[in-house]
């Protein structure tokens, strides 16, 4: 096999070690948990370091969160009269009267910012350089979020809801952004992810009467699987074969949400050659 060079301000990594030899070195020394905190935090330096838009991306969209939550914490931290409009008058008895009108902040803006932020997988979708793949890593740390329940009903009912939310909240953010399918929203990755595992982890409930373990996922031999699985599903939703590319025809946040789960079905059905 032949590495794949990426060269970038003079420095020059080899992709089979990044995408197969690290993990494996990982997973022979950590459990599953550490693996995943630590791929995730080399990917945000190695990524960092050859894309300054990464940083910078990311910083823009929990600046503006975090502005707009200051603005409000701000009006509602102000005494009444300095948070109000204050106007004098002349009363019939001729002595100065003041009218205090409360002052209107822009909780709309609020409302706006709250949901891009979700929408754009936490600020994640603001990096210029691959957005979808970084929310698909989200996606990683959902599943394994999911997985920590430890019951297979609260995997199901956490995954649907998840859908559920990212097809309310992708088409608000498709209206507020005025865009078809934003590239910065992301929220769609993330929920799709833990599809693309559920019939492993059914394979093992059924069999064991308990949800698997995430060193299953991501320590020896499965860990170069769940790789794989993340790899298809991209690939998947990058090129967005037939019925994919269609499924963005529907209105509002199913379309943005549904061509994600095809393409997690369409990973799960491969799956099974692993499992059966």
């Amino acid at each position: 096999m032949h590495p794949l060079v990426v060269c970038s301000r003079g420095v020059i990594y080899h992709f089979i070690v990044e995408t197969a030899v690290v993990p494996c070195v990982l997973a022979a020394f950590f459990g599953g948990w550490e693996v995943v905190l630590i791929l995730a935090v080399l990917l945000v330096l190695f990524v960092a370091r050859i894309t300054p838009e990464f940083m910078s991306g990311l910083g823009r969209g929990l600046l503006e969160f975090r502005n707009a939550i200051g603005e409000v914490r701000q009006e509602l931290n102000r005494a009444p009269h300095e948070s109000a409009l204050v106007y004098e008058a002349l009363a019939h008895d001729n002595r100065t009267a003041e009218f205090i009108y409360p002052h209107q902040f822009d909780l709309a803006k609020l409302v706006r910012a709250m949901i891009l932020f979700v929408a754009q997988g936490f600020g994640i979708g603001r990096i210029p350089f691959a957005p979808g793949t970084f929310g698909s890593l989200i996606g990683l740390v959902w599943f394994a979020t999911l997985l920590a329940t430890t019951r297979y009903e609260l995997y199901l009912a956490g995954s649907l809801c998840g859908v559920g939310l990212s097809v309310w909240i992708c088409g608000l953010a498709e209206r507020i952004l005025k865009q078809k399918d934003p590239p910065s929203v992301v929220l769609d990755e993330i929920v799709a992810l833990p599809f693309c595992f559920l019939p492993w982890v059914t394979h093992e409930w059924l069999f064991r009467h308990k949800l698997p373990a995430l060193e299953n996922f991501f320590t020896g031999r499965s860990l170069l699987i769940t790789l794989g699985i993340f790899i298809v599903f991209r690939i998947l939703d990058i090129t967005k074969p037939w019925p994919l590319r269609q499924s963005q025809y529907l209105e509002g946040g199913w379309g943005v949400t549904l061509d994600d789960l095809l393409a997690a079905t369409c990973v799960a059905l491969l799956t099974l050659f692993f499992i059966l």
